[in-house]
């Protein structure tokens, strides 16, 4: 049997039992009906809001330049020709078009990013020592109100419309790293795969859903609705999150005592007797850490490039309209919820039924998730104007980054538990640094907007999603680390 701690294992038939003491054994709590799996839900729909308000402007951007300004005379590269012209929209378009050049869109896009980097550590620290539950809600919620406020402050320019951007980056800065925390309370090891992946799919299907339909909503309506109906969505989750969610399973009123001890009983060992003794400098010169810092940083750059530009690309290069962008645009992400969601309950088939290590499992998925779109990536740089080969590419690239959801991306919480808020605030900060960065450059190599600048793009791309899985490989670990737990006792790999 697979030890976890002192009181996890699984048995010959992978039934999880819980030890407590010498002979009396709780049995797994079933999933169905059950508050964490109801947890799973209701921050999925939590991520799906963090990610729509995250990426309609990328879709948005297209609608609000004045297009009259954005032809170039000057290409000197082969640009697709664009399709036929979708009907001519319903209703009248009162919205405000901007002359914005390459440079400050690349910067509009990026702004985000400059205040999502401020909040990592501090939403790990404050989420372990407030709780997570109102640092997360009320960390959405004030994205919600400066979303709302978007079509305001582009009309006064530029440079509010970052600021607002980067007010915005603030709020959801604070939403992993809680979520995190909050997970260290709610997952017991054997389902964190699952949980997780369930939890964060949502900012996949944010990413799926917003795109097409930002598209729609600008076709028959404007750019500025894309911005209002999805605050409204945002304000409809804050209800329910502030009603039904709970810092841990011992202040959560309605869940079962079955399911309560299951959970407390399997994370006894793994969590921390002195969560306010933080250990700073175990943790800043830890090489897992660092392994899962680099691999962070690698997989975002590629994930938020295509991200903030993918609509730019199939626009630009591609040909396709403001609805089809939308949608194609969505393709790649509605592969990489699907990936994630399969990759999840592999991984946890693989660790439960003791067919493989942790550590190997983590190790294995990141490889596949971050060489294999590394791959699809420089392959679509190459597909020329055959648009079915360069959206399936494209579709490959970010469905294999699914696989990473159950690699480097969970790590956290397999090496430090009662510390994994702070971890992933510490991981996720460099981790932001390519959305600050990297659509600046990608803009920047792009002026002309040719095929041979865009290869140069997801060349830079590629490299350095293999380099961050080759450095994961070679030092990432599976096991609960010794500065993590205060006990003598912590689970195998």
């Amino acid at each position: 049997m697979e030890r976890y701690g002192s009181d996890v294992e699984v048995d010959e038939q992978r039934t999880p039992l819980i030890r407590r003491g010498r002979e009396e054994e709780v049995q797994k709590a079933p999933a169905c009906g059950s508050s964490r799996y109801g947890l799973a839900l209701l921050s999925s729909y939590g991520f799906f809001v963090v990610y729509s308000l995250r990426v309609n402007l990328s879709v948005a951007m297209v609608d609000m330049l004045n297009n009259t300004h954005q032809s170039n005379p000057n290409h000197s590269g082969t640009v697709c020709p664009g399709h036929a012209n979708p009907a001519v929209r319903k209703h009248n378009h009162t919205a405000s078009v901007y002359n914005w050049d390459s440079e400050t869109q690349g910067w509009i896009l990026g702004s985000f990013f400059y205040g999502y980097i401020l909040t990592q550590v501090p939403g790990g620290y404050l989420a372990g020592r407030f709780g997570p539950k109102w640092l997360m809600g009320f960390g959405i919620l004030g994205t919600v109100i400066f979303t709302l406020l978007t079509p305001v402050a582009a009309d006064l320019g530029a440079g509010y419309l970052i600021a607002v951007r980067v007010l915005e980056g603030i709020g959801e800065g604070v939403t992993f790293p809680a979520m995190y925390t909050m997970w260290a309370a709610w997952a017991p090891p054997l389902e964190r795969s699952r949980l997780l992946t369930i939890s964060y799919i949502g900012a996949q299907l944010g990413t799926v859903i917003s795109l097409p339909v930002s598209g729609e909503i600008i076709f028959y309506l404007d750019w500025t609705y894309v911005f209002y109906i999805f605050g409204a969505v945002g304000l409809v989750w804050f209800v329910l999150w502030a009603f039904l969610v709970f810092d841990s399973p011992n202040t959560h009123p309605r869940i079962s005592e079955q399911e309560r001890l299951y959970i407390t009983s399997s994370l006894k060992n793994e969590l921390s007797t002195s969560a306010s003794n933080i250990p700073w400098r175990s943790i800043v010169t830890s090489m897992p850490v660092l392994a899962i810092v680099v691999a962070h940083f690698s997989y975002n750059w590629t994930f938020y490039t295509l991200l903030t530009l993918l609509p730019t690309y199939m626009s630009d290069i591609l040909g396709f309209s403001i609805q089809q962008n939308g949608f194609l645009s969505a393709l790649p992400y509605l592969g990489c919820a699907l990936v994630a969601v399969l990759s999840g309950q592999i991984a946890d088939y693989l660790r439960e039924t003791r067919k493989y290590r942790t550590v190997i499992v983590r190790k294995s998925f990141t490889v596949i998730g971050m060489i294999g779109p590394a791959v699809f990536l420089v392959a679509a740089g190459y597909t020329g104007c055959d648009y079915t080969l360069a959206v399936t590419f494209l579709t490959l690239s970010s469905s294999l980054g699914g696989v990473s959801a159950s690699g480097f991306n969970i790590n956290h919480l397999d090496i430090a538990p009662s510390y994994a808020g702070i971890l992933l605030g510490i991981t996720n900060t460099f981790a932001t640094i390519p959305g600050m960065v990297g659509p600046v450059i990608a803009r920047g190599l792009t002026q002309q907007n040719t095929i041979e600048e865009w290869q140069i793009v997801f060349y830079i791309a590629a490299a350095i999603d293999v380099f961050g899985a080759i450095f994961y490989a070679v030092f990432g670990k599976g096991t609960v680390q010794s500065w993590a737990v205060h006990t003598s006792l912590y689970h195998a790999d």
